[in-house]
């Protein structure tokens, strides 16, 4: 595979089934694209607002229709399951009309592509809705959900696995492309039909896995995690830890940990599991037999770590139809840049605020100036929230917003750093059992820099830079602030109280110099 993308933040093959949207920038910039998921168990319809490097999800629904259910003992699509999957379908193609996100694309998976009627319900949806139902193999659904991961993990590298009900596909990702993939029989639905128990389960599910190992290899990598059924087990993981942040998207799991959820599962009541996570029946009636399976990759495998992925094949979707240059923008940039464009009071001031700030951070690393870049960028966006709420508002949005690109550490320094700028004070907050996810490093400088934020903020209305300078002399913990003419006057006296607090949270003394002060 190629070399890994280099992420930036400024301005067909046969068989694929997308439609070309970037035909010029207002294009890319402003149509709501719609997608349909045909899965074996669900039908769900996502429409992005635009074709963003990181999208907003305009619309978002669901049907749990169980169309494979009993596929492998029938080899048709299920009755009931037909008839709710096309009533789904008819009201997502008139809701799209009026979303303006018509025609959808519209692509289904393992249960119709392996049933008997699988054609027969292809037509019946074109006659009865004008949707084109797109009907894609096994390897196809695996590249486009490994794109999916892609979408969110710009430079993830490792295995993306895939779970539905009457499949399993895995792809190897790196390098932001994707490379050897399969696709199994591992679904939950399939594996309902085994005749001779759990000891017959897994041996099959040995048996496939390590077939699949054979194909595509493994190097202790790590896994990406796509389907409900995962996510499930990963909420799951997140109540038996009490874990305080249940964003799944990009929860990471260490392999101990999660064989003992996995155990942990297998001795609850599944109704009472239920009800503590908000699960659907249809969904918890297949948990069990996806844990057997993740058991068998966790032994077959051995991965280094277990991550979960919100995105997969209807993001991968919107991720065929990106130019490489849209591809290869950070996500978390691009969603900030988005958010001060349509929320901030003067939109453009969080790169001049990154400007000034950068000489308290110049040496630190990219994953750090990507973050303090994205603090930048969203320091002034809740500035509509009640004053007494604003800080919380900060927080909250950055640390449960859907962002790609953003770990569950990242998510709540980013949210830390925006409560300090309009917060001075953390203590007591409702908000201090996610603090344990970060070191006490990494919160002291998250403080910093919600510190620096909440002085620049009120240094000057546009551009601090043109009332003056910071100098960070670490060596001798001094912070300087060199004054420009236009800075004389407006520093005043709160400008003054948030600098001098700024210094504290560096444990540093600070010295304002008048203009034209020598260095």
């Amino acid at each position: 595979m190629a070399k890994a993308p280099i992420l930036i933040d400024h301005e067909d093959d046969a068989g694929r089934v997308v439609r070309p949207l970037f035909d010029d920038p207002t294009t890319r910039a402003l149509r709501r694209v719609g997608v349909v998921d045909v899965g074996s168990n669900s039908v769900r319809m996502v429409v992005f607002d635009g074709a963003a490097r990181s999208p907003a999800y305009f619309y978002n629904e669901k049907i749990m229709c169980g169309l494979g259910k009993g596929l492998a003992e029938t080899g048709r699509l299920h009755p009931e399951g037909k008839q709710r999957a096309l009533a789904a379908l008819k009201r997502f193609a008139l809701l799209a009309e009026g979303m303006g996100a018509a025609p959808l694309t519209v692509v289904a998976t393992a249960a119709t592509r392996e049933s008997e009627d699988g054609r027969e319900f292809q037509k019946m949806v074109e006659q009865q809705t004008g949707l084109k139902l797109h009907v894609i193999d096994g390897d196809e659904e695996a590249r486009l959900s490994a794109q999916g991961v892609l979408l969110g993990w710009p430079e993830a590298t490792g295995i993306v696995c895939d779970i539905g009900g009457n499949s399993m596909e895995l792809a190897r990702i790196g390098g932001g492309e994707v490379g050897k993939r399969i696709s199994t029989q591992l679904g939950p639905f399939r594996l309902q039909q085994v005749e001779g128990g759990i000891e017959k389960r897994r041996a099959l599910i040995d048996r496939v896995l390590k077939s699949a190992k054979a194909k595509i290899g493994s190097n202790s990598d790590r896994f990406y995690l796509v389907g409900g059924s995962w996510r499930v087990i990963a909420r799951l993981d997140m109540e038996r830890r009490n874990y305080p942040l249940t964003v799944l998207h990009e929860y990471r799991m260490q392999v101990k940990s999660l064989l003992e959820t996995l155990d942990w599962i297998d001795s609850q009541d599944l109704a009472v599991l239920r009800a503590r996570t908000g699960t659907s029946a249809e969904r918890m009636e297949l948990v069990p037999l996806a844990c057997e399976v993740l058991r068998g990759i966790i032994t077959t495998f051995s991965p280094a770590e277990i991550d979960v992925s919100s995105y997969g094949i209807r993001e991968g979707l919107l991720y065929e139809q990106m130019p490489e240059k849209l591809r290869r923008r950070d996500p978390l940039i691009e969603a900030a840049r988005a958010a001060e464009l349509t929320s901030a009071r003067i939109p453009g001031t969080g790169k001049r605020m990154y400007d000034f700030l950068m000489p308290l951070f110049k040496d630190r690393p990219p994953e750090r100036l990507r973050l303090i870049k994205a603090a930048c960028l969203l320091h002034d966006t809740t500035w509509r929230a009640h004053p007494d709420y604003r800080a919380e508002v900060c927080f909250d949005n950055a640390t449960r917003a859907n962002l790609g690109g953003l770990d569950h550490p990242g998510r709540v320094f980013l949210g830390l750093a925006l409560l300090h700028r309009y917060k001075n004070s953390r203590s007591g907050s409702r908000l201090e059992s996610l603090f344990r996810l970060l070191s006490d490093e990494e919160i002291q400088e998250a403080e910093v820099l919600g510190k620096a934020l909440r002085f620049g903020a009120m240094f000057a209305a546009q551009d601090p830079a043109v009332a003056g300078s910071l100098k960070w002399r670490p060596k001798k913990q001094i912070i300087e602030l060199n004054l420009t003419e236009t800075g004389v006057g407006l520093f005043g006296e709160v400008a003054r109280a948030r600098f001098s607090s700024l210094a504290q949270a560096l444990r540093a003394t600070c010295e304002v110099n008048p203009p034209n002060a020598k260095a």
